[in-house]
């Protein structure tokens, strides 16, 4: 594209022609609307959300183990299952505001829903008639609470799913992907995002738990409850700043045209310059981007194959017609679906320290100075300082260094930062299976007093390894569903993301269950009652096995991807090749 002059180039420098418009329906202005200043407000909201979230996540177990008498097994069961729920609704979530709601109120109804079930947590550790009973009193817990604690937290499961996708993805909506600074500044956002929702991790896992073990859980719910509130109120006084995408329906519906489209043209040969291909010009385009040609799935490429027919109707049809944008959108989800897979062990190994690395930490030794004792769910922030550290240095430190290097503007590919990050899961559970084992080892030379002679900080690697980890490979994921799916699909693509999460969760409770099986019918399981009579370090050995051979099918799947590759002329989209799009993911 040529550069504009004069006039015409302040006037585009002025509005943003990328299909967004601002509160008003407008073409937005750039001076007032977007990037940082947008984002401010958004950040608010989710630091308030995850400061929920963590605050709630992190004690679970030990809430449903102390308050609601449930075995470990059952414990961490019902944790995965909660979070598995919670990370596999986004996709419903996302497919509502992609489709139907847009972003914003989709944000909106899903924080409301949020809130009520914030409210009903709270109620429920302060309304007589629906609060737990005493451990002493009764040894099960009152039906009435059970009931009204899950219905509580699945609905702050539903809230999570509108909000997550919806959320970040509206962010990084902010910053324009045709404008170079912009861009720039969009590659940081998905970093200080994660820093963001570090610090709201951070003061759930401490000031919200230690409100919790210490006070109250109800104290601690009313904190949550008017945080929550407040970031509402503030998510809604940056609606000015805005830039919003119009749903332009279901995204689903162009696939699936796609698809049968190349079914009825089966027989017909592809054509061997791609230039034949069916496009529209971009000056002709109401919204998106056109993408370019590439040579992979090329059974595909039949749908937009274009036929000598005297039906004009039948030939324009999308049903027997698609656009070379269309199918290569197609092609991009049809992509995603092998690292989707090869991400879930990593997802897997998240699982853990969410369950059974909170529950080691109530075994030993949590009292500092003069007899502070740390809450246990507490040790989850180091995982949080490890994701804070991470980020920080890559984003401050080794982009800079790496641009240099590579001339990636990224610093490195997307995927390479993703396969990065797992090698860290690895030494996570290879460092937690030796840890669990000298805690084993402890306990069997002093029954009695257990491994309470150990202090808490010997899980303090594998929270920080975990948490460095995370900082590649989470944010990674975040950042490569975002970008490598469809435009119009870009909540769908954060809800990929969180179902990465959500499905190794449930992964997670299966696997449990399988090793519990198979282990108490050749011998003694490796699940007991509590962790004494537990062999969690062999579970952790085969976490890491696991990981391991997951991360050479990773390695060999990444080297073969190709990403999205945006055609920049105003010309019709044909071939142009991958090296502005290798040069930048």
């Amino acid at each position: 594209m040529e550069p504009r002059k004069g006039a015409e180039a302040r006037g585009f420098d002025e509005r943003v022609y990328d299909s967004s418009v601002d509160h008003k329906g407008r073409i937005p202005l750039r001076a007032s609307t977007g990037v940082w200043k947008a984002s401010l407000f958004i950040f608010a909201i989710e630091f308030s959300e995850r400061l929920s979230y963590f605050g709630i996540a992190t004690s679970l177990i030990i809430y449903l183990t102390k308050v609601m008498h449930q075995d470990l097994k059952t414990g961490a069961r019902s944790v995965n299952y909660w979070s598995g729920v919670t990370t596999l609704m986004p996709l419903l979530g996302g497919f509502v505001a992609d489709a139907y709601l847009g972003r914003f109120s989709t944000v909106f109804f899903s924080s409301i829903a949020y809130l009520l079930g914030l409210i009903l947590l709270t109620l429920s550790q302060f309304l007589p008639s629906l609060k737990a009973c005493d451990a002493d009193i009764c040894p099960e817990p009152r039906k009435v609470h059970e009931v009204v604690f899950f219905l509580a937290i699945y609905l702050i499961s539903m809230g999570t799913g509108g909000h997550k996708p919806s959320l970040e993805s509206f962010g990084a909506d902010q910053f324009d992907d045709d404008h170079s600074e912009e861009r720039k500044k969009k590659m940081s956002y998905f970093n200080w995002w994660n820093f963001g929702l570090c610090c709201g991790l951070l003061l759930g896992v401490t000031l919200i738990v230690d409100v919790q073990d210490h006070i109250s859980w109800g104290v601690a719910d009313i904190i949550l409850t008017a945080v929550m509130a407040l970031t509402l109120v503030i998510f809604i006084v940056g609606r000015p700043f805005y830039r919003y995408r119009v749903p332009t329906g279901s995204p689903l519906t162009p696939m699936l045209q796609v698809l049968v489209a190349a079914i009825k043209k089966r027989n017909l040969p592809n054509p061997s310059n791609p230039a034949d291909l069916h496009e529209v010009p971009k000056s002709q385009m109401d919204q998106g981007r056109l993408l370019c040609h590439t040579h992979k799935l090329k059974f595909l490429d039949k749908a937009a194959i274009v036929e000598e027919t005297e039906n004009a109707a039948e030939k324009q049809s999308p049903w027997r017609l698609a656009t070379v944008t269309k199918v290569e959108e197609m092609k991009l989800i049809l992509n995603i679906i092998p690292i989707w897979l090869a991400a879930l062990p990593f997802g897997i190994c998240v699982a853990q320290a969410s369950t059974f690395f909170i529950k080691q930490g109530t075994t030993l030794n949590r009292k500092i100075g003069n007899g502070f004792e740390i809450p246990p769910a507490s040790i989850y922030s180091l995982a949080a300082i490890g994701m804070i550290i991470s980020v920080t240095i890559y984003e401050k430190v080794l982009v800079p260094i790496l641009r240099r290097m590579t001339g990636n503007e990224r610093g490195i590919k997307i995927l390479q930062r993703i396969g990065f990050g797992m090698l860290f899961s690895i030494a996570t559970m290879v460092v937690s299976a030796l840890v669990e084992r000298k805690r084993l080892r402890v306990v069997e030379k002093d029954p009695l007093k257990g491994s309470l002679s150990m202090g808490v900080f010997w899980l303090a690697p594998q929270f920080l390894i975990i948490g460095i980890g995370d900082g590649f490979t989470l944010v990674g994921l975040q950042e490569y569903f975002y970008d490598q799916v469809p435009d119009s699909m870009r909540s769908l693509g954060i809800a990929f993301y969180l179902s990465v999460i959500g499905a190794a969760n449930f992964l997670s409770s299966l696997l449990i269950t399988v090793v519990d099986h198979v282990t108490e019918k050749y011998g003694k399981s490796w699940f007991g009652k509590d962790l004494n009579s537990s062999r969690l370090d062999n579970f952790y050995w085969l976490l890491a096995g696991i990981t391991t051979a997951n991360m050479i099918t990773y390695v060999l799947l990444a080297r073969r991807y190709s990403y999205k590759n945006v055609n920049r002329s105003m010309a019709v989209a044909d071939y142009c090749g991958d090296d502005w799009a290798s040069s930048v993911a």
